[in-house]
């Protein structure tokens, strides 16, 4: 029961939740029923079928409607008398900047990206508002509390890489399904159906000539007097057959290996079978290009079933001629999205038929689905309590009761008879460029580099700006913005294809370059130093930005209890085992208290990195590897 105090804190808080998903809806009514009166939320998404077995709210009728604004209703419904304004929009519109947020006591995020997340991050930092982060995935959970100059904020930890694999891996010598499903989707779904000027290497070889013969170059463009089966048939007997017979004809790269063996449409199916590999006109014939399956084509229901080869490639060809008939106009600026069917179909198919050359274990639809999306699917339970955090959480923030914050992890296995994991909140990490403007170093070869390749795969990519503003000393190298006349934003342009050290004003090593984003009021300086060469598998950006490190080490306070009873004292001890879905899940490191006024002494822990997803399935920050998850013991 709330005491008097909280009730009073809660009817005068102003609260923006942001994301209206698995964890978003489960909060509302959380702070509905605690008795919050003003609620925002912002969220860009609309209603899938695949959101109904647990976003509550929501019913079948309301696929496609905003989620926001159907969250909103559907709790006013038993909550009639208090105030939730909805907002179909993205938190990263200019709408939303510091002015917007500094209206609120508390925001509350339910987030299913890690670019949101630290765009909310920066924009809570220069509005001295609070911010409670969460996420889920499976049975995992967590809930951290971030206050300027009391707490670290949410990106004063590196987060993990995306995994990344060595291109003559995927290429050539595939060796896990992960692998096929890297090849699939990345290249041969990228070459067919998207961008066409985007590099892409899907024809690199083991040897060199037939790299480059007119043979791979030219097979994937259709020719004038193909139809749409003899066009999917040479681009499957390219890639699974040809492109394998290449790969073969150097001994020398088998030696050591399993030699892959190349298939062919005609050893697969017969004549007779691709004729009526499906009908399109009356299975497809719906407007609704989302409803497009060739799953549905061919009339095979159950996505947990493990396809033969034969399937396979049926499904192949039969998705291959759906995305030419039926969906033509969106052929050159596709990307793969889970939840478009027809593309998961596609590269499962295909990841299948390859990894059926190379002796790989096939898998199923709703396997290859995870894997590709990078997903773990959802357990509703787990977002109710991790919603249920939230709100305790908010109501400490609300009273600043700054010595009650705890980070809770909510662990699948109990430990030491707990499942909710509470730990003390962290200091700041000093050498965190977001909260602490820590200065960056990064190496790239001045000589050589582009302004653009370092406003895109530094700036944008790894510091997660999205109005970048780029100053060495007093000179101005870049900026974006609408009110620039049209000779600066030339300048720019012009500036953009410049090699650094031939800038109007010379970037080389040893130049300090400051790199502002006006929006989210966030200034970083970047230390450049010259290096000539990079490793092309383990650095392919061709640069490396460093400095950003984990905070170090603080003593233990082996005197308090954690805050719902019981000694973690043994709880850094962390045992691997198989994650599933070959999804990396971050160990939970000590959970001690720490103390806020300990300065110099934070200790050094691995986060449980989570996020929830507005879909049937959960994504996390890291990456489709095969690695290990920890658990407590």
């Amino acid at each position: 029961m709330a005491s008097q105090k909280q009730l009073a804190a809660i009817k005068v808080a102003k609260v923006l939740m942001v994301g209206a998903g698995g964890i978003g809806c489960e909060l509302l009514k959380t702070l509905a029923l605690s008795g919050f009166q003003d609620i925002h939320i912002i969220d860009m998404d609309t209603i899938e079928v695949s959101n109904l077995n647990r976003q509550f709210l929501f019913r079948k009728s309301h696929v496609g409607q905003s989620k926001a604004k159907v969250a909103r209703d559907a709790v006013l419904k038993f909550r009639p008398h208090i105030n939730i304004t909805p907002y179909h929009a993205n938190v990263k519109d200019p709408d939303f900047n510091v002015d917007f947020f500094k209206q609120f006591h508390v925001v509350l995020n339910g987030l299913d990206n890690l670019d949101a997340r630290r765009h909310v991050n920066r924009l809570c930092l220069a509005a001295e508002v609070p911010l409670v982060e969460s996420g889920t995935t499976g049975f995992l959970g967590q809930v951290t509390v971030h206050v300027k100059g009391r707490t670290e904020c949410y990106e004063c930890q590196p987060k993990p890489a995306p995994k990344t694999y060595p291109v003559c891996t995927i290429t050539s010598t595939p060796s896990k399904f992960v692998h096929c499903i890297v090849w699939a989707k990345d290249l041969l779904f990228t070459k067919l159906f998207g961008d066409k000027n985007q590099e892409n290497d899907l024809n690199v070889r083991s040897t060199d000539a037939s790299s480059s013969s007119k043979h791979a170059e030219d097979v994937f463009e259709r020719r004038t007097d193909e139809d749409i089966e003899q066009y999917g048939r040479r681009i499957y007997d390219h890639v699974f057959g040809y492109n394998i017979e290449t790969a073969l004809s150097n001994e020398e790269t088998w030696k050591n290996r399993n030699r892959p063996k190349p298939i062919y449409s005609r050893e697969v199916l017969h004549d007779e079978l691709a004729q009526q590999n499906g009908n399109v006109d009356k299975d497809c014939a719906a407007d609704d290009l989302s409803s497009v399956s060739a799953m549905a084509s061919l009339a095979m229901k159950n996505p947990q079933d493990i396809w033969s080869l034969m399937e396979n490639s049926r499904i192949f060809l039969e998705a291959f001629k759906l995305f030419f008939m039926k969906r033509e106009k969106e052929i050159g600026n596709l990307t793969f999205d889970k939840d478009d069917q027809l593309a998961v179909e596609f590269v499962t198919a295909a990841a299948n038929i390859r990894a059926s050359s190379f002796g790989i274990p096939l898998h199923s639809l709703f396997e290859a689905k995870g894997i590709a999306g990078n997903i773990v699917h959802a357990v509703a339970t787990t977002n109710a309590i991790i919603a249920g955090l939230i709100v305790i959480e908010a109501i400490k923030v609300l009273q600043n009761d700054t010595d009650s914050y705890r980070m809770t992890y909510c662990l699948e296995h109990p430990t030491r008879k707990m499942l909710l994991m509470p730990v003390e909140p962290f200091e700041a990490n000093k050498s965190c460029y977001v909260c602490s403007e820590t200065p960056l170093t990064l190496e790239i070869n001045t000589h050589r580099a582009k302004l653009r390749d370092f406003v895109e795969k530094i700036v944008k990519a790894k510091l997660g700006m999205c109005f970048p503003l780029i100053m060495h000393g007093a000179a101005l190298l870049y900026e974006v913005g609408d009110d620039l006349d049209e000779d600066m934003v030339a300048n720019y342009a012009a500036n953009l294809e410049k090699v650094l050290s031939e800038l109007p004003s010379p970037v080389t090593s040893g130049t300090t370059l400051t790199v502002e984003d006006l929006k989210q009021e966030l200034t970083c300086n970047i230390n450049i130093k010259h290096r000539e060469e990079f490793d092309e598998e383990k650095e392919p950006d061709g640069m490396l930005l460093s400095g950003w490190t984990q905070a170090s080490p603080v003593e233990k306070d082996d005197n308090k209890s954690i805050g719902n009873g019981g000694s973690t004292s043994d709880a850094s001890q962390t045992v691997p085992v198989e994650a599933e879905n070959n999804v990396e899940i971050g160990g939970v490191a000590s959970a001690k208290k720490r103390k806020l006024s300990e300065t110099n002494e934070t200790k050094n822990h691995e986060k449980l990195e989570v996020v929830d997803d507005d879909d049937d399935c959960l994504m996390l920050d890291g990456d489709p590897g095969i690695n290990k998850k920890k658990r407590l013991q």
